[in-house]
């Protein structure tokens, strides 16, 4: 029934999110529980509407003027009523059987366009929850299966592309009456009783086993955190602190400690949504053989400080959630991935954090038949694979928050947007989290407008200058990566004209700059919407999986073959691999290599300090005067002995430490005068 629905949604829909699998299809129960979503698509999403079906039922069934009855029709997209960002909208369906609410039915999709400041849905400079387009709460926009004509005008207007507003409402609208058939079917097959049942029983049944197989992981306490480095708009350095406590058969997600909410900024999330990115871990990665549904995070609490950047308040915008909700799922990935790798079968479920963030393209304007759009890239479905424990990851595979997504095709973008890529689905060399089993590679993409009046380009993602992604049990983190751009030229007229100058990686052409008068900048992947010129070319690089284990430890054979397949260069074969062996052939010298680590090994230790030594000499009391840092600084493993309870209750944290910041901008200035002076 959902897959049906799902596969149906994705040859009608005209939003590229539906092309590429970044929806969802499901079922929920009359109470508005998700009990299945659909194999293929975003768990989130679906996981999500429970908020907004339950919003209905209690506010909207018995109020007179609105009611829910057969044939009605719901919407939302405000990320506050259930949805990661006002980007994703949903419609929903009640089934009803002689008269009696039975079921809810959704479908869910990222249209991109929803008319904020900023094209394509996810603006970055969003410093209100005005700047960030339509935000509808869920609303009866149709009865008897029809949708009103002056509310789909309303939102036609509210939008950019009003085209793709109307046609993805009624795609929507008809996968949910499809579901809606297939459950009467059921029902005429096999009676209400039965589907009410099953509908229920999932949930009770996911969430049993979940419980029981928690109890094979031992028992403790682990740690992690990631840090942003910009808000969009400013460089800072924003701490995702997790402390995950299992004990018996629950988990507990601590994540107190965590940066404080942004007021004027977009990259706040949500407690739902952050829930809602978990289930998505678990039921993508962990056990991808329950039901998709809301039960698998039944077994887990959630710990959060009130008005950070997890629980902000009602007034902050969330436009950008990804930018922190992101980083605490990589947490989570990181911690989670610590107890499986202590449980018998690990190899089947361990994985390092796949590569967790949007390095794509946004864009917005006129068409080259001068109609208006906007949207978000396809490549942001790039995203590469972590290392197993016994194998590489996999290339550019797919979201890590929709596995079963699609890159698209050049070609078919290239017929409805007047931009070129120029350079697409090309591994970028060294482009990885190195260890014993390396994570997936990124690729580089390279586009330039053509054809359009009025167009241009924004940037929304984290790591430029901290890596998103770490490798697990001794792997590199992934490389930082940037934001090229050359400008102040028309590659249209230099290929034209001298097609021997232009080049086909990101590297060359900024190494080599071979565009005499054009500009080259290098910056953060932080970029708000700017109109290009035609033939201006903007670049970046997908990102690469986290790796596994010691990159002592790899294979020579498997070093052999990156280098065979371009993937990396002579000199992170040795720099970092220590791998001896014939440039010419390739063949290893098997003896030499040994001994190049076994020297590294020793140089290692004779590099190496105590443990104290090296806390007295890095841990301070607070963080450097000069640097923007939010978020606790205090590490409870160092200030508690490592102990997992603090003051007997499992997963607390030290008292949080939140500088004001304004006090931070005055001690970066100060620190500014204090260098001025000695200089």
């Amino acid at each position: 029934c959902v897959d049906e629905a799902f596969d149906m949604l994705a040859n009608i829909a005209s939003a590229p999110g539906a092309k590429w699998g970044d929806m969802i299809t499901a079922l929920y129960t009359s109470s508005g529980d998700l009990t299945l979503a659909s194999t293929g698509g975003v768990v989130i999403f679906s996981n999500l509407v429970q908020y907004s079906t339950k919003f209905i039922n209690k506010y909207w069934t018995d109020e007179p003027t609105v009611g829910v009855r057969e044939g009605d029709i719901f919407m939302h997209n405000d990320a506050r009523y259930g949805a990661p960002h006002n980007a994703d909208q949903t419609i929903n369906i009640p089934l009803f059987h002689e008269g009696k609410l039975v079921a809810w039915i959704g479908a869910v999709i990222h249209e991109g366009e929803c008319g904020a400041i900023e094209p394509g849905g996810v603006p970055g400079t969003a410093e209100t929850i005005w700047d960030e387009g339509m935000k509808l709460s869920p609303t009866k926009v149709g009865e008897n299966y029809e949708l009103k004509r002056d509310l789909v005008t309303f939102f036609q207007n509210s939008v950019r592309d009003p085209k793709l507003q109307l046609a993805d409402m009624k795609a929507k609208l008809f996968v949910c009456m499809r579901m809606e058939q297939r459950l009467k079917e059921t029902i005429s097959e096999f009676g209400v009783d039965v589907v009410v049942a099953a509908l229920r029983g999932n949930l009770e049944d996911t969430r049993a086993e979940v419980k029981r197989r928690l109890k094979e992981w031992p028992d403790g306490t682990v740690r992690h955190y990631n840090f942003t480095d910009h808000t969009l708009r400013e460089s800072i350095v924003a701490k995702m602190n997790l402390q995950l406590t299992k004990k018996d058969d629950r988990l507990i997600f601590d994540y107190r400690g965590s940066a404080p909410e942004f007021t004027n900024r977009s990259n706040n999330s949500l407690t739902i949504t952050c829930k809602g990115m978990l289930s998505q871990l678990f039921l993508t990665y962990i056990w991808p053989d329950l039901p998709r549904n809301q039960a698998v995070v039944g077994a887990m609490e959630f710990v959060f400080d009130e008005g950070s950047v997890l629980t902000p308040t009602h007034e902050t915008p969330n436009a950008q959630s990804m930018q922190t909700l992101f980083h605490a799922w990589a947490c989570g990935a990181v911690c989670v991935m610590k107890y499986i790798y202590s449980i018998p079968d690990k190899y089947t479920r361990f994985m390092s954090p796949w590569h967790t963030m949007i390095n794509t393209f946004h864009f917005g304007g006129l068409t080259k038949y001068g109609e208006p759009i906007a949207n978000i890239a396809a490549d942001i479905n790039g995203m590469s694979g972590g290392a197993k424990a016994d194998r590489d990851g996999e290339h550019a595979m797919a979201p890590f928050f929709a596995t079963m997504a699609d890159i698209g095709e050049q070609e078919l973008t290239e017929e409805d947007v007047p931009f070129i890529q120029l350079i697409s689905k090309k591994i970028l060399k060294d482009n990885q989290s190195f260890g014993k089993f390396r994570g997936g590679q990124g690729y580089q993409m390279a586009i330039t407008m053509r054809g359009s009046d009025s167009f241009g380009f924004q940037c929304t993602a984290q790591g430029s200058k901290i890596p998103n992604t770490q490798g697990l049990f001794g792997a590199y983190a992934v490389p930082a990566y940037p934001l090229m751009k050359i400008e102040g030229v028309n590659i249209y007229d230099i290929v034209d004209k001298k097609p021997e100058l232009m080049r086909y990686t990101v590297t060359e052409l900024m190494n080599d700059q071979p565009f005499e008068g054009a500009t080259y900048t290098t910056t953060p992947m932080a970029l708000p919407y700017a109109p290009v010129g035609e033939g201006e070319i903007f670049m970046m690089t997908q990102g690469a999986g986290g790796g596994y284990g010691d990159a002592l430890d790899r294979d020579p054979a498997h070093v052999m073959k990156d280098l065979e397949e371009d993937l990396i260069s002579h000199d992170v074969a040795w720099r970092i691999f220590k791998v001896v062996y014939n440039e010419d052939t390739l063949i290893v010298d098997e003896e030499a290599t040994e001994k190049a680590r076994t020297d590294e090994r020793k140089a290692r230790v004779s590099r190496s300090k105590p443990f104290d030594e090296f806390v007295g000499e890095w841990v301070t009391d607070a963080p450097p005067a000069h640097l923007p840092y939010y978020g606790c600084w205090a590490d409870p493993g160092l200030l508690f002995g490592g102990s997992p309870d603090v003051k007997g209750a499992p997963g607390e944290l030290p008292p949080t430490v939140m500088p004001d910041p304004k006090d931070v901008e005055i001690a970066r200035l100060q620190a500014q005068l204090n260098q001025l002076a000695a200089e």
